[in-house]
This record gives C-alpha cells, sequence and structure tokens, in this order.
C-alpha cells in the first residue's frame, strides 16, 4: 500500500506553546503522533524554531551576553533544535534528519531535483527529514512568513498528498467573527478569493507568519492540487484528531 505523504508545517509559537522556550511537550505529542500513523502515512516536517531554541540557550551559554541578529541566533539555536527532535523522536522509534533549504534552492533546476531525490532516499529509508530555511545565509529570511511559504514549496516539489500547517488558532475565522470578538472557524475553503476578503492580518508573537501567509502558502499547493489544511497545532493530538474530524480546522481544497 502506498502511504500517504504529508508535509507538516510547524510554526515557532506550536513549537513553544506560545512560551519563550521550546516545548519538550509538544515534540512529544508530534512524535506520538507520527509514531501511530506510520503505517499509512509518511512525514516530512518543515519546522520553525531554531531562532527561540537559541533564545533559551544564548544567555547559558554565553555567559548572559545579549545576541539580537536574528542570523547569529537561528545558526546557534538550529542544532540545539535538531537535537531535541532526534532525541524525543528516537524514544518513539523515529529517526530524523535535518535539511536547511533556502528560497534559491527551488530556483534552480538542478537543486530542485537533488531535493527531491536526497528527501525520497531518507524517506523510504524510515528518516523523517526535518527542513528549515538556511537562515544563516538568508537576508530575507524574515519575510517569508515563519516558513508557510517553504513549507507550501516543498510540499508542491516533494507532491504531498496534503499539507498541514500547525498554527495557534482552530483554522481560519471569518471575518465577522473576529471583530464580533467570537472567533468561528472557516470549515471548508472552495472559493479562494471570498477567502482573501475575510482575512485579517495578524502576526504571531514568535513568529513572521500571521493568517496571510498561510493563505499564500495555500495559493501555492493549491495550484499543485495540493489540499492544505490549517490546524490548531497548540492542541494534544492535533493531527489525528484532524484525520478523524473530531476538531474544527480549515481545509482548502
Amino acid at each position: 500500500m502506498k502511504k500517504k505523504r504529508i508535509l507538516l508545517k510547524v510554526g515557532s509559537n506550536t513549537l513553544t506553546k506560545e512560551t519563550d522556550n521550546i516545548s519538550r511537550g509538544k515534540i512529544e505529542d508530534l512524535a506520538n503522533q507520527i509514531a501511530k500513523l506510520q503505517d499509512t502515512c509518511e512525514f516530512v516536517i518543515v519546522s520553525s524554531g531554531a531562532i527561540a531554541a537559541a533564545k533559551q540557550f544564548v544567555k547559558l551559554e554565553s555567559k548572559g551576553k545579549e545576541i539580537t541578529v536574528k542570523q547569529a541566533l537561528a545558526s546557534i539555536g538550529q542544532p540545539h533544535l535538531i537535537r531535541i527532535y532526534q532525541e524525543i523522536f528516537r524514544e518513539c522509534g523515529l529517526l530524523t534528519s535535518q535539511c536547511l533549504l533556502s528560497y534559491s534552492d527551488f530556483e534552480k533546476e538542478q537543486s530542485r531535483t537533488n531535493i527531491v531525490n536526497t528527501i525520497n532516499v531518507l524517506v523510504a529509508n524510515n528518516y523523517i527529514p526535518i527542513i528549515n530555511e538556511n537562515d544563516t545565509v538568508a537576508t530575507d529570511e524574515i519575510k517569508f512568513g515563519d516558513n508557510d511559504k517553504l513549507g507550501a514549496l516543498t510540499a508542491s516539489l516533494l507532491k504531498a498528498d496534503l499539507f498541514i500547517i500547525a498554527t495557534n488558532t482552530n483554522g481560519i475565522y471569518t471575518k465577522e467573527s473576529m471583530e464580533n470578538g467570537t472567533p468561528k472557524t472557516i470549515e471548508v475553503v472552495e472559493d479562494f478569493d471570498a477567502l482573501l476578503k475575510q482575512v485579517v492580518s495578524s502576526k504571531s508573537k514568535h513568529g513572521s507568519g500571521g493568517m496571510l501567509s498561510k493563505i499564500e502558502a495555500a495559493t501555492v499547493t493549491k495550484n499543485a492540487n495540493i489540499e492544505t489544511w490549517i490546524v490548531n497545532g497548540l492542541e494534544d493530538n492535533f493531527i489525528l484528531n484532524a484525520f478523524d474530524n473530531k476538531i474544527q480546522f480549515t481545509k482548502i481544497k
């Protein structure tokens, strides 16, 4: 049986559970769910969180000195982030690998082919690729919206069956409900232009995303005929519950 290929994009606010530290509990939650689904699904993860991881360790390591340059923080935090994934996923019997990509990689035919070949080999050997932007060389890093676009481009390149964006809301809310202060989830989106009119722009605390960048990402996957789900990653078992339709989230078909 061919496994369903899922590209899971996890933002900083999900990984930190909206605190200032990477949440080991959240990474355990991801690992537990992936372990339960491994007979039917194969996962590729696009994960933010390098800068959040750095903020956790940098004061300890550099005797309290403050480092403010985002690229430098990303460089310090990335190995910590991958180590946390590796330790926790290993406890669930899952193998992980790291892939750092930059946007220019998607523009060159040769690098696109290399990305696909490498990731296919990893997945075929039961390694879960954990992808992040190569922030230390990226100058536009913060412009791209907390890896939403990186996730969408990667999903399209790898011909994923499903693109799941884990965020801190129950999907996309209608504009009217946001203005009333009673958020109501748009459950299924068939008409994209109507969706754009619903969006209220907001940035998350750690991330550089917000709902608009998620919709822009969904535009990319929609053009590649990939369904996108926007799910509340702060909840435990959010992937399993979305599959069972036990929670409210947005499906963009």
